[in-house]
C-alpha cells in the first residue's frame, strides 16, 4: 500500500467555527492507519495548533502553521511537543506601511514564533493565542517576520475585502477569513508551498496527497493536492477549485472523508484522483 498525505486545515474544517472538535471527526483522524502521514496545514500559530495535535492524537509527524510560514517536527520527547525545522521571513515595514494609509483604523499584529504576537492595539478576547504585547509602530516594523495580520472588527468581511483589494497588494501572500481578518506572508509562502516540503520529507508521491480545506488561505493547499475537498461552508471560488465538496463543518462534514480514506487504506486501496464522486466511492483497487 503506498503511503499518503493528509492536509488538513483546522477552523471550518477540522474544528467548527467556536473551535470545537466533535467526536466522529476526532475519532476519525485518530483511527487511520500509519500508512495516512495527517500534517495539519493551519493560519493558527503555534500555540494556538498544539492544544489540538493533542486532542486529535498527533503527537509524531509535521504541522504546517502561520499559513506555511512555520513548519513544525512533532516529537513527545522533544520541548514543548515539537521542533520548528522551517520558517520563512520578510520585513514587514514596506506593506505596513502601506496598509497603515489604505486601513488607518485596522488592528495590526506581528506574529512572534512559539510566543504569541505584538500587537498596535488590544485584540478582541480569545483571537490571538500566547502573549500579546501592546508596542510602538517603530518596534512593529523592526524585525523580520513570518506573518502580519490586520483586523477590523467592526466590518464585515466583504467590506474588508473590498478595502484590501483597493489597497493592491502586490508582492505578497495574503488571505482574507471569513471575518474581516487579513494574513499577510512572504511573497510564495502558503500552505501548499510548505506541504510540498513536507511531502518530499515524508516520500510520499504527489498523486497520493489529498488536502480539505474551506477558506481563501487554502486555494494553493487544495490546488497542491492530488485530490482537493473543500467544506460545504466553504466560499464558492473555494468550493470552484475543489476536486469533492462534502458537508458543512457544522454537520461533521470532514468525517466521511476521515472515514472513507481510512476505508481504503486498510483495504489496501487508494482514493482515485480527479473523479467527481460521494467521497466514500472515490476509491480504485
Amino acid at each position: 500500500m503506498p503511503k499518503q498525505l493528509l492536509a488538513l486545515d483546522l477552523d471550518g474544517t477540522t474544528v467548527n467555527h467556536m473551535g470545537e472538535l466533535s467526536p466522529r471527526v476526532r475519532d476519525g483522524v485518530r483511527s487511520l492507519p500509519d500508512s495516512v502521514e495527517v500534517v495539519i496545514a493551519t493560519g493558527r500559530s503555534i500555540l494556538a495548533t498544539t492544544p489540538l495535535l493533542e486532542l486529535l492524537g498527533l503527537e509524531r509527524g509535521y504541522a504546517v502553521v502561520s499559513n506555511g510560514a512555520a513548519t513544525l517536527a512533532l516529537d513527545p520527547d522533544a520541548p514543548n511537543g515539537y521542533t520548528i525545522i522551517d520558517q520563512v521571513t520578510f520585513d514587514p515595514r514596506p506593506v505596513l506601511e502601506k496598509m497603515r494609509v489604505a486601513l488607518p483604523d485596522a488592528l495590526v499584529a506581528v506574529e512572534e514564533l512559539g510566543v504569541g504576537f505584538k500587537v498596535s492595539q488590544h485584540f478582541p478576547d480569545g483571537e490571538l493565542m500566547g502573549e500579546s504585547r501592546e508596542v510602538s509602530w517603530d518596534e512593529l516594523v523592526a524585525n523580520p517576520v513570518t506573518r502580519v495580520t490586520l483586523r477590523q472588527p467592526e466590518v464585515s468581511a466583504e467590506e474588508f475585502m473590498g478595502m484590501v483589494e483597493r489597497a493592491g497588494l502586490h508582492g505578497m501572500s495574503y488571505a482574507v477569513g471569513w471575518s474581516a481578518w487579513l494574513d499577510i506572508n512572504p511573497e510564495g509562502v502558503s500552505k501548499g508551498s510548505a506541504l510540498e516540503l513536507v511531502r518530499r520529507r515524508v516520500g510520499v508521491e504527489p498523486m497520493h496527497t489529498v488536502a480539505c480545506g474551506d477558506q481563501r488561505n487554502d486555494l494553493e493547499m487544495l490546488y497542491w493536492a492530488a485530490w482537493g475537498v473543500a467544506m460545504g461552508n466553504a466560499p464558492d471560488e473555494v468550493k470552484a477549485i475543489a476536486d469533492e465538496v462534502t458537508g458543512d463543518v457544522d454537520d461533521d462534514g470532514l468525517a466521511p472523508i476521515l472515514e472513507g480514506l481510512g476505508e481504503a487504506a486498510r483495504a489496501g486501496r487508494v482514493f482515485r484522483y480527479g473523479v467527481q464522486s460521494q467521497a466514500t466511492a472515490r476509491l480504485e483497487a
